[in-house]
């Protein structure tokens, strides 16, 4: 697949070459074999010492595993979807948004002039992450039928004033936990799927070149929390065979018969008959990478927000990343409730 890409202006001639080389390689047909080869049956006198090599090189954890018997896992995907023991990943009780995912905190913090940091001054579009709106979205807020750059982000906003947007990235490993879960108590109304390319998620990438998550495969969930605006991104990479969303059975990612075309996306709109969205509670574990990728989260907050984590934090499902009381130094927050229905919210946010 052919993908347009823009470097780091500082690069050097032979980084500059590497990359290209590696954006020529087919990583999308790769990671597609790679993704038949590890739901192949294995032979049962390979399973367990195949499974102990992969927990030795890439420092995965059988104990905390449900089923905690190497012999046990049929092929290699089951190992990477492996469920994990009761209790295993404890739900911080205090605050309202919490990790979805076991894995490493790559960047965070507030989002300025509609970008988003994929690494320390690297960035790359919200609108572009995000997708342009396909119909009424700004109108219904005011704004005319082209909006600005700078003001996408406020047209997010449902509460611009007093809210501002924020983000954090967060890198999943070949030896994480590989399934996803809610990090808050949100509805779900909107999906867009980007087929994408499928390039490496790796900070030596990031750190070279412009809009890597704009590029790769990802499927953009989309709704509203108590503070208005919320969006969770499961981002494909390079041997990730699949994203699965477990309430969304149309969301099909890794299609070949899929054109991959730059920008490209399909959109489903999950509402019922009373226009209910599908409505997630704080750990529900609700989907799957194959082998591990990357999850952004963009959400809407008070001005007063604060991330309580830093950059290269290990962190589980359920660690808090973020409060809403920094004076009392991430204390106990105020829960709220959900405010408005999914109609109101469908209405001012249309996608």
């Amino acid at each position: 697949m052919s993908v347009e890409i823009s470097l780091v202006s500082e690069l050097s001639f032979w980084r500059r070459l590497q990359v290209y080389f590696y954006f020529f390689l087919p990583w999308r047909e790769l990671s597609r074999l790679w993704g038949a080869l590890q739901s192949l049956v294995l032979p049962v006198w390979l399973r367990g010492p195949l499974v102990c090599f992969y927990c030795w090189l890439f420092g995965a954890n059988l104990k905390e595993a449900l089923v905690s018997d190497p012999s046990q896992y049929t092929c290699i995907q089951d190992f990477f979807t492996r469920r994990l023991k009761p209790n295993a990943r404890p739900l911080d009780p205090v605050h309202r948004i919490v990790s979805p995912a076991d894995g490493t905190v790559v960047h965070f913090g507030r989002v300025t002039n509609s970008q988003l940091e994929q690494v320390k001054g690297v960035t790359y579009s919200l609108e572009r992450f995000l997708g342009r709106s396909n119909n009424n979205w700004g109108l219904a807020k005011g704004y005319q039928e082209e909006v600005g750059i700078d003001d996408y982000q406020n047209m997010i906003l449902e509460h611009p004033d007093v809210n501002s947007l924020f983000h954090i990235t967060i890198y999943l490993a070949p030896g994480d936990y590989h399934r996803f879960h809610s990090p808050a108590d949100w509805e779900v109304l909107h999906r867009r799927h980007f087929p994408g390319a499928l390039a490496t998620v790796n900070p030596w990438i990031l750190s070279c070149v412009h809009n890597v998550f704009n590029l790769n495969e990802r499927v953009v969930l989309s709704g509203r929390w108590s503070e208005g605006f919320f969006s969770m991104s499961p981002v494909g990479a390079t041997n990730v065979g699949s994203i699965k969303v477990y309430f969304d059975t149309a969301l099909y990612t890794n299609n070949p018969a899929e054109n991959h075309v730059n920008g490209d996306f399909f959109d489903h709109i999950f509402l019922d008959h009373l226009g209910r969205g599908v409505e997630l509670n704080k750990g529900d574990q609700y989907g799957e990478f194959n082998i591990g990728s990357t999850i952004v989260l963009v959400f809407e907050a008070p001005k007063s927000f604060v991330f309580n984590v830093h950059h290269g934090q290990k962190i589980r499902v359920g660690q808090s990343v973020g409060c809403f009381n920094p004076q009392h130094k991430c204390g106990v927050e105020r829960e709220k409730g959900t405010q408005g229905s999914a109609r109101a919210a469908l209405n001012a946010y249309s996608f």
